[in-house]
């Protein structure tokens, strides 16, 4: 079934969380910061019983300008000695911006939670379209299970994590066996995924964004991730704001039931009330009241990958 719908809509639907992230963009603004580089500064300011930091900046992990990743990791002595697992964290943009230095407080969650972050960037439109920022991951990918060991990760468990367009990226990478075949990656290296906001099934592209991105695609359907449901996919945690206007929560549905006909593993989890920057913002310290993203997301990606 093919809704030929667009992605967002000209008005979001008022709903709960409005007022929090409507005033980090307008902080945001005042700063000269973007929102997700503020999250930064007040994730540091934050307290929290989980400690992290950066391990490592500007790794090169190909030999373009944009092919570079941070690496977080567990601070203190509680992992010490212990072979972490690994989460990839692909951050969105709509696949033509997002830069890793603003979202170390995705890394830090996440190693916050006992794992080795690799936070990568990726190459952008317009300077590439599809698929040169799948095939960046699938770079990520392997350099993680080359390197990953270096920084406390076990290079046999890791997973993928992403928002939006790097929910995309993500769900490509653990979907379509053949972007990190070409990497020289076998594709079973992809223990679990952890998938936030993502668009899945939006093709025909009627919004700009789409068009920049895959309108030169001869066969749109090979870009679609919910057309790669297959019964040996790893177990993917789909996770959606209900309130999402910019890409429906229909798109986590589609291909949660793809993956459910197919035999796969997978979870879905719609947050009531939660918009589309909401599920990305509750993985920071002072707004993870709002949601269980986090803990939702480590749990399953820690589970998956035992």
């Amino acid at each position: 079934m093919n809704d030929n719908r667009p992605l967002s809509r000209p008005r979001p639907a008022p709903h709960r969380w409005r007022k929090g992230p409507a005033w980090l963009a307008s902080l945001a603004a005042l700063s000269g910061c973007t929102p997700a580089g503020l999250l930064n500064g007040l994730d540091r300011l934050t307290p929290t019983a989980e400690g992290s930091r950066r391990a490592a900046r500007g790794i090169a992990y190909g030999p373009e300008p944009r092919q570079q990743l941070d690496i977080w990791v567990p601070s203190g002595r509680r992992h010490q000695n212990q072979k972490l697992p690994v989460v990839v964290f692909f951050y969105g943009g709509g696949w033509n911006s997002g830069s890793r230095g603003d979202y170390g407080f995705a890394g830090a969650a996440f190693a916050g939670q006992g794992f080795v972050a690799v936070v990568p960037d990726y190459r952008l439109v317009p300077e590439v379209r599809f698929p040169a920022f799948v095939e960046d991951g699938a770079l990520a990918i392997q350099w993680a299970q080359d390197h990953a060991a270096r920084f406390g990760g076990d290079p046999d468990r890791i997973t993928v994590a992403g928002h939006s367009a790097g929910a995309y990226i993500g769900a490509m990478l653990a979907l379509d066996p053949k972007w990190l075949r070409q990497a020289s990656v076998d594709p079973q290296v992809i223990k679990a995924g952890a998938l936030l906001a993502g668009p899945y099934d939006f093709a025909p592209f009627t919004e700009q964004r789409g068009r920049d991105a895959f309108g030169h695609w001869v066969s749109p359907h090979e870009t679609q991730p919910v057309n790669f449901a297959r019964k040996n996919a790893p177990p993917l945690f789909l996770a959606h704001g209900s309130a999402d206007r910019v890409v429906l929560p229909r798109n986590s549905r589609r291909l949660a039931q793809r993956l459910q006909q197919a035999g796969a593993p997978v979870t879905l989890k719609l947050y009531e009330g939660a918009s589309h920057t909401d599920v990305i913002v509750a993985l920071s310290r002072p707004f993870r009241r709002k949601a269980t993203v986090l803990a939702d997301s480590a749990a399953f990606l820690r589970d998956n990958s035992r």
